[in-house]
């Protein structure tokens, strides 16, 4: 059997932040009653027309600008006409041909090895999303919600041939794209929401074969890891196509997250099928180079560029720098809480750990508990001065999270400061002579037993005892025996 390659495309679509849709006035927000955010617009209704959202415009440009686009000073609409029931005009406001608002760019991803890779993306434009088909299991009948209908839709295209080599490689790039818009905040790109949709387009081809596979397209992909499961099935399902003798069919398959397989929807369309044409009820859209200007001197400092000077600047692993820059706002809340710190490091431990896991029971990004980056810092700097251990600290960042109070507040109210040497030596006294046997093992040259004496006198000292002190009072005290 010959070996195979995968190759990836990505379609990658994400609804903007804006107050209202991208034709109408109708409020753009998710869920709500359905059809409660509808009007003849975004309906479709004879006699309606569109006038278009400024600001999703303004979004779609910045974002094209950071990921390195040509920005196409004449921009149009079109009409891209297909019938199915979560689209009321019968056609989708797109942008077609040689005119998106952005084209020929790229973005640059991190491999697990450190390596970086350039994916090109060969349009970035705008349109209008459509409405959303609820199926009712076992009723046989699906309804409609339009609340969706007309929100304004970015979509970003990956280019021909593609880059992405692997499902790894089709997770990253999604991973890393979803922190630009974060970055933008022209998107909030919640997966889980529907507001950002990943759409690989996977395909396979022996090794060395100069024709590439025939593509298909997965839809219902709402993690970044059904994103890398979707395409690894789906690579190994057509290799079993091939293999059997059969022939791969260009198709529109959905993904299954509890099965973990692909199942196929409907036959993909080709492009004459849309019948696109330039949309007749709105102008073209003419970009002056000077308001371009002045939105590329606005974007932020991006993910990548960010991860590179965090390292840099601070000394972080480019793991702990990479973990820190996913979201923009958690990025923000190292720095200042690492500003003036003597051991940035330290700040990212407590951050990227027990931070991070009282934040995840809360449900909220580290950013948003009830600690600040102040009182973060406040409590590494206990730890280092001497007065609370790295265990005192574990319980007190736990009260820090729950009330919001300052560590040094926390110590001085539940009496949390570090035991004294004396106080200390009498409890490894006390653990030294319950443990004769363990002391024995010690003498004999066992030196992992001590340990468990460690741990003792931990738990004694209710965590409140210095490592070092332990260390150096168990060793004098089992010298004594």
């Amino acid at each position: 059997m010959p070996e195979y390659e995968t190759r990836v495309g990505m379609e990658c679509h994400a609804e903007l932040l804006t107050e209202s849709k991208m034709f109408c006035g109708c409020r753009n927000e998710f869920g709500g009653e359905p059809n409660s955010r509808t009007c003849p617009v975004c309906l479709g209704l004879p006699g309606s027309l569109p006038v278009m959202n400024k600001k999703a415009v303004e979004h779609v440009v910045r974002t094209a600008l950071a990921l390195n686009c040509t920005i196409s000073l004449h921009s149009i609409f079109h009409r891209k006409n297909y019938f199915y029931p979560d689209l009321p005009k019968g056609y989708q406001i797109s942008q077609y041909g040689n005119t998106p608002i952005g084209t020929n760019g790229w973005l640059e991803i991190e491999r697990a090895d450190g390596t970086t890779k350039r994916i090109r993306i060969t349009r970035v434009h705008l349109e209008e999303d459509t409405g959303k088909l609820i199926h009712s299991d076992g009723a046989g009948y699906s309804v409609v919600d339009y609340n969706r209908s007309g929100v304004p839709l970015m979509e970003i295209v990956t280019d021909f041939p593609p880059d992405i080599e692997s499902a790894e490689e089709a997770r990253l790039y999604a991973e890393t794209l979803r922190s630009v818009l974060l970055y933008l905040q022209v998107s909030d790109g919640k997966m889980e929401q529907g507001s950002l949709r990943a759409e690989p387009n996977p395909s396979v081809r022996p090794v060395g074969s100069d024709t590439f596979g025939v593509k298909t397209e997965l839809k219902n992909l709402n993690s970044f890891r059904s994103v890398q499961r979707g395409i690894e099935y789906e690579a190994k399902r057509q290799i079993e196509v091939i293999e059997g003798g059969g022939r791969v069919v260009q198709e529109t398959r959905g993904w299954d997250d509890d099965k973990g397989v692909s199942f196929s929807q409907r036959s993909k369309e080709v492009e004459q099928e849309y019948r696109y044409f330039p949309e007749p009820d709105l102008i073209p859209l003419d970009f002056d180079v000077k308001w371009l200007d002045s939105l590329r001197e606005s974007l932020p400092e991006l993910p990548n560029e960010k991860k590179r000077r965090l390292a840099e600047q601070y000394g972080l692993p480019a793991s702990d720098a990479a973990q820190l820059v996913l979201e923009r706002e958690t990025a923000d809340f190292f720095e200042a809480a690492a500003k003036g710190a003597k051991d940035p490091k330290a700040i990212a431990n407590w951050m990227l750990g027990d931070l991070a896991r009282l934040a995840n029971a809360e449900s909220v990004p580290v950013h948003a508990t009830q600690v600040t980056p102040g009182a973060l810092a406040g409590m590494v700097g206990l730890i280092e001065s001497g007065a609370i251990t790295g265990k005192i600290a574990k319980s007190v960042l736990e009260e820090m999270v729950a009330t919001g109070k300052t560590a040094a507040q926390v110590v001085e109210e539940k009496g949390l400061t570090v035991s004294g040497a004396d106080e200390v030596a009498g409890i490894v006294a006390n653990v030294v002579a319950a443990n004769p046997d363990v002391v024995a093992k010690i003498k004999a040259g066992n030196d992992k037993s001590i340990g468990f004496l460690v741990g003792q006198v931990m738990k004694e000292s209710k965590g409140r005892a210095k490592p070092d002190d332990v260390n150096r009072l168990l060793k004098d005290e089992i010298a004594k025996q």
